[in-house]
This record gives C-alpha cells, structure tokens and sequence, in this order.
C-alpha cells in the first residue's frame, strides 16, 4: 500500500495519469520538441515507469535551455512555454535548509551575503552531479553534468563548488 501511496503522489505518474500520455511523450510534445531539444533519456523505476525526480538525461545545452525558459518566466523565445505562476512557485522557499540555502517546489535556493556580494540563484541538483544554476541578477544559466552515478556525491560535488567559487561567483561581481 505505501508503495502504491508514493507512485500515486509521483509527479510523472500524475501527469500520465491526468493526459493519457507517457511522461516522456508529454515532455516532448509539451516542452522538448517546442524548445528544439536533442535527444532525452528516462530511467525508469522498478515498476517500470518514467521517473520524473531523478530520471531524466538531457544533453547540456538542453539544460541550459530549462534554465533560459526559468529565467524568463516560463518563455522561450517569446511564447509562453510554462506559466510564470510556476517559476514563482518553483523560486520560492518552501522548506529551510541548512544556512543560505531552502527548497521550492523540486528546485533549490540559495541567497547569501558573501563580502558584501549577494550570491543568489535558483536551480536544480540532479543525481549524479547534474546541476542547473539560474542567476536571474546577472542573467545567467551554468549547466554542469558529471554521469557519477554508482558513488556518493562528494567528488562531483567539491568540483562543482569550485567552479561556482572560483569561476562564476567572481565574474558576477
């Protein structure tokens, strides 16, 4: 019963379960193919359904591109994609994390004072290392993709931080 309980609260399976369609042919015909996406793949549970949280391998410009859509409130060159609601939703804290960082709706903010600079973005942290990084101040999207799969998340993650300290954190000032 609990396992039927979580796949019921699934967002992929409530988007199959409310159109009628696949998770990965909505996406396509709701959003990939619209926003001239490549290639997409799905890992699936072990009931054989697409998982939406953490099942989805785009090519890097493609995450870029959810990132641009993010930025601009839901458009993509002009045309409303997605509502603006939604990336109000997604980019607002629901939940406190540790320090300068809280979670909204599936995506992560941080918003942080670091010697009198405001570090703020938004974003996705994906399995293996996958990130996404909106920095709506500078109006910027940093996309990094790593495929560590099989290993906790420490290696990834430290390069992925030195790069937001060392690279990104200082051109925005």
């Amino acid at each position: 019963m609990d396992l039927l309980r979580r796949r019921d609260c699934d967002p992929g399976h409530l988007i199959a379960k409310g159109t009628g369609e696949k998770l990965p042919a909505y996406a396509r015909r709701m959003l990939f193919d619209p926003m001239g996406f490549g290639p997409s793949e799905w890992a699936v549970g072990t009931d054989g359904e697409p998982r939406a949280a953490s099942g989805c391998r785009l090519l890097p410009r493609d995450l870029l591109k959810i990132g641009q859509l993010a930025l601009a409130g839901g458009a993509w060159q002009g045309k409303q994609v997605v509502p603006a609601d939604w990336v109000k939703r997604i980019t607002t804290p629901t939940v406190k994390i540790e320090g300068p960082r809280s979670y909204g709706n599936h995506w992560y903010i941080y918003d942080n004072m670091v010697d009198g600079q405001r570090q703020y973005w938004f974003g996705g942290i994906g399995w293996g290392g996958q990130k996404l990084y909106v920095f709506p101040g500078a109006d910027l999207v940093v996309a990094m993709t790593c495929g560590n799969y099989s290993k906790p998340g420490v290696e990834q993650n430290s390069v992925n931080i030195a790069v937001l300290n060392e690279v990104v954190f200082p051109s925005l000032g």
